[in-house]
């Protein structure tokens, strides 16, 4: 894709093809027979789907960045470098609205009701997933319009944690941890009205340091719920180095995690969308069938600051070698490449992407006319409140 030489890290700006990374990319999609099989199920249509999920979620996050430097939002929380952790996992679950349309209905009016079976499973994105609302059938100008903080934005001005219950997305909590036993609730209610769905929530490295996410971890498994956490270690927690923070015995820092929980879980490359989807969509049939929680673990880096206000400090926070090697490693790059060399034509990538800028420049024009005539009034302010 495109780069943005005044927004992407300078390791993406520069990106070029490393083969050596490219077969890897290959190789670990046939390390697990489990999971080539899962891949290889997937259709032409679902493989350039998850291109769009990745290409969509950053040229979101550089319309942020962007607007962060011309002065119409004060910041910006990214994801960049971490799209597949997000974009795969996403591609693998039920995907659809409450009333039963399409990803994106044409009739937001629609009054069908949905059969069980075939209700959207839910997601708890944190900040770095944000990826997650669009996948799962956000306009991506609801995201732009929850950080100007519209009255028709998703939380009519009062957050800038969004989300959308009738996409099947639970907005943020602020404190890290606590969407852990938010998940596990939503599952067994799932499991007791046998609904088939699963609910899924990321956790940063940092936050499984905090005692509400053992608890809720501890009660998903002994309780069998239909749920999916996946360890999102980016090596980082706010400023804090993972070796600060944690201790292991193994290369992936996570990897003993699930059985000490009595989960199923694995591993999977956190810049390698297929390798995500695969890992998952297995976490999803056994949470199904009732087979209890899975725990995954993705391996990734965070190319930028905790937020748009500190990335020198992130570049202090490490050595610029770690920068260049995971940089070599973006997760689009590669899967650019990987689908160039299964014979998928760059024209077709290049028309995606012209696709996508268009969705997001007209997400951004829309999201500016709210700006414009859509802001809260001040008594807004008590509407629907406890107390």
């Amino acid at each position: 894709m495109k780069r943005y030489p005044a927004f992407d890290p300078p390791e993406y700006v520069a990106w070029t093809r490393d083969d050596h990374e490219v077969e890897a990319f290959r190789e670990r999609l046939r390390a697990d027979p489990a999971r080539a099989e899962v891949l290889e199920r997937l259709t032409n249509d679902q493989r350039l789907d998850l291109y769009r999920g990745l290409v969509r979620t950053r040229l979101t996050d550089i319309a942020l960045k962007r607007w962060v430097r011309q002065g119409v939002i004060s910041k910006a929380w990214l994801g960049t470098g971490e799209e597949a952790t997000t974009v795969g996992p996403v591609h693998a679950l039920r995907r659809g609205t409450m009333n039963g349309g399409p990803r994106n209905p044409t009739n937001e009016n629609s009054s069908v009701l949905t059969p069980a079976s075939s209700l959207p499973d839910i997601v708890a994105p944190m900040i770095r997933n944000s990826g997650a609302c669009s996948e799962m059938g956000m306009p991506v100008a609801e995201i732009f319009r929850a950080y100007m903080g519209t009255a028709d934005g998703p939380t009519r001005g009062r957050d800038g944690h969004y989300g959308s219950i009738e996409h099947g997305v639970i907005a943020p909590i602020s404190h890290v941890g606590d969407m852990v036993p938010i998940v596990t609730g939503i599952a067994l209610s799932f499991a007791a009205r046998g609904t088939g769905q699963v609910a899924m929530t990321w956790i940063g490295d940092g936050s499984t340091k905090t005692g509400v996410a053992h608890e809720g971890l501890n009660f998903a498994a002994v309780r069998r719920a239909p749920a999916i956490f996946i360890i999102q270690n980016n090596q980082v927690a706010l400023g804090t180095r993972l070796a600060q923070h944690h201790l292991a015995a193994t290369s992936s820092r996570f990897a003993d995690w699930p059985r000490a929980y009595g989960m199923w879980g694995g591993v999977f490359d956190g810049n390698n969308v297929l390798d995500a989807y695969a890992l998952t969509a297995l976490a999803v049939e056994r949470c199904r069938r009732g087979d209890g929680p899975a725990m995954l673990v993705a391996e990734t880096f965070r190319m930028g600051g905790h937020a748009t206000h500190d990335e020198a400090e992130a570049r202090e926070t490490f050595d610029a070698e770690l920068f260049a090697q995971w940089g070599r490693r973006d997760p689009i790059g590669l899967y650019e490449e990987y689908l160039a060399d299964d014979g998928v034509p760059r024209s077709t990538l290049a028309d995606i992407e012209a696709k996508v800028e268009a969705e997001v420049e007209r997400a951004q024009e829309e999201a500016l006319a709210s700006r414009r005539d859509h802001m809260p009034e001040g008594k807004s302010a008590v509407e629907g409140v406890y107390a």
